[in-house]
């Protein structure tokens, strides 16, 4: 098949005109293009990757990663990005000679092995989408990738099918890092020129996601479009909200809203026209997950065609247990989106009218909800400060303090201030209010304080969407120079201003004073690209 040596043909016959010529793959075993949901359970099962749980989903572990491995992760330094990309602690290089050898390695592996060829999208936008094939070893993270993607329903578009950009994933292959200049046994490395991501080493199905992520970030700042880590909804005015953050601090939740119809829970882009979701699916944390305050998500956790990720399961009863994190903090469910009722089917939505941007502040010491002005949105924009959630990386046990620029500051490869500068020109143009959510902690720190209840946010952020909250008076916190509302139906008017849920003030004011200095401390490396306004944005003297 294809031209390559001693390769069986897929069953379902859905091989398509373009094949694997270009990877130079010889003596595979069996191929399978474009497997169903239902074949890929078949083989998950019979290969003994995953169980078949009580209500359908398939529960798989990913062994010693169950979170990303960010200091695994390179980017290949050659002609077409050394200029673009910011190199450093983030965008780690990686040598091309290093990569072709790395590869070879890979294509020997595969000598004798089954692969599972999944040919989809990223990007909802027919204008703007990028055409993925994703190649793995095991049968359950195809599905993965059918589920995160945009799927091709007709066989003729199959076919013809050509793919832009190879992701290559196998867990079971183990860099050796004296001989391939890896700092570990896994590796995902990204190369612009040759159109490929790489992954070994580690089962973490994230990895395939945000690779794909990663390459967007890539390329749509080239066209005017700005690539964001947020999610996406519509209101029943057809107004569109975004919402970013980094994992865990309520993307997926907060924008599964019953009331708002859902474009997409983790990536987008903001064109000319509006925004569009550059997945078909979810990738929800599930630990502790609440059937009343997140009814949506618990829902898909019971449908056939959902994958749980290091979930616990009773291996006799086969029931699956939310609340057990014997594994890790960081329990997955990938499910597409259609197992959700209130979505926007073409997963695009109109020019944003508001913007909100997701911190889970463990310091105790952020309102609730700010309303930011232009200025102090380019500020915590670029800051991008939340607290790591527990399981989200490996190695992290309990929330700590970290900036993240653009909300995503891992997965971008050029300089935070590409896509600040693109969030400046679009708010201008069209106008969108932004505001600041705190989904973290009040009445103290992480480890005294608790978490604000997500009843309350929820009430807060859809008083900001209605407009309710431009009808109340503001106030301006002291150490931050945030516009707070002062009241909001259905919340406390007293934890609007967190100082109040304190029983001592005066370390209130301590852990407030030390969190904007760190906020003073981080934004230095950016005080040089930006103007006098925005700089004045942030926390006060």
């Amino acid at each position: 098949m294809n031209g390559n040596e001693n390769v069986s043909r897929n069953v379902n016959g859905m091989e398509g005109q373009y094949g694997l010529e270009y990877l130079h793959l010889k003596n595979l075993n069996n191929v399978y293009w474009h497997p169903t949901t239902a074949v890929l359970y078949e083989h998950t099962i019979r290969r003994h990757e995953g169980l078949l749980s009580h209500m359908g989903p398939m529960v798989v572990r990913t062994g010693t990663y169950t979170g990303r491995s960010p200091n695994d992760k390179f980017i290949v330094k050659e002609p077409s990005s050394e200029a673009s990309v910011a190199w450093g602690d983030v965008n780690r290089p990686f040598e091309p000679e290093q990569f072709d050898c790395l590869w070879k390695r890979m294509q020997a592996y595969l000598q004798g092995k089954d692969i599972f060829v999944q040919d989809v999208y990223i990007g909802s936008d027919p204008q703007h989408r990028v055409p993925l094939r994703v190649i793995t070893e095991f049968a359950w993270q195809s599905l993965f990738a059918r589920n995160m993607f945009n799927r091709i329903l007709d066989p003729e578009e199959l076919r013809s099918f050509v793919p832009e950009y190879t992701i290559v994933a196998l867990p079971g292959f183990k860099a050796i890092p004296e001989l391939d200049g890896t700092n570990s046994e896994a590796f995902i490395i990204l190369n612009f020129e040759k159109k490929m991501v790489i992954i070994g080493g580690t089962s973490y199905a994230g990895e395939i996601k945000k690779s794909a992520f990663t390459l967007m970030n890539h390329l749509l700042p080239k066209k005017g479009v700005l690539p964001m880590h947020c999610s996406a909804n519509v209101g029943k005015r057809g107004d569109t909200a975004l919402f970013f953050g980094l994992s865990g601090t309520g993307k997926t939740t907060l924008s599964a809203d019953p009331a708002r119809r859902l474009i997409g829970d983790d990536e987008h882009g903001w064109t000319d026209r509006g925004v569009f979701n550059f997945e078909g699916g979810c990738y929800a944390k599930v630990i502790r997950l609440s059937p009343e305050a997140e009814p949506q998500i618990y829902s898909t956790t019971r449908r056939f065609g959902t994958i749980l990720e290091n979930v616990a399961i009773d291996t006799i009863t086969r029931r699956i247990d939310l609340n057990d994190a014997s594994l890790t903090e960081n329990t997955r469910a990938s499910y597409p989106l259609t197992h959700l009722e209130n979505i926007v089917p073409e997963a695009m939505g109109g020019h944003p009218e508001n913007i909100i941007f997701l911190t889970a502040d463990a310091f105790g010491v952020l309102p609730p909800i700010s309303r930011l002005t232009p200025e102090q949105a380019m500020y915590h924009f670029l800051l991008g400060y939340t607290a790591k959630v527990a399981g989200t990386e490996r190695g992290i046990t309990e929330p700590q303090a970290t900036f993240s620029s653009c909300f995503g500051e891992p997965f971008m490869p050029q300089h935070p201030t590409v896509y600040a500068e693109l969030l400046r020109k679009k708010i201008a143009e069209h106008g969108a209010h932004t505001w600041l959510v705190n989904t973290g902690w009040i009445g103290g720190p992480y480890g005294t304080g608790e978490r604000i209840s997500i009843q309350y946010t929820r009430t807060l952020l859809n008083a900001a969407l209605d407009g309710l909250l431009d009808k109340v008076e503001y106030t301006t916190d002291p150490f931050f120079g945030l516009s707070v509302p002062t009241q909001c139906p259905g919340v406390p008017s007293e934890i609007l201003m967190p100082r109040n849920t304190w029983q001592d003030q005066e370390a209130y004011d301590r852990q407030a004073a030390q969190l904007a200095e760190l906020f003073r401390k981080n934004f230095r490396k950016y005080e040089s690209y930006v103007g006098k306004e925005v700089l004045e944005a942030g926390p006060r003297a």
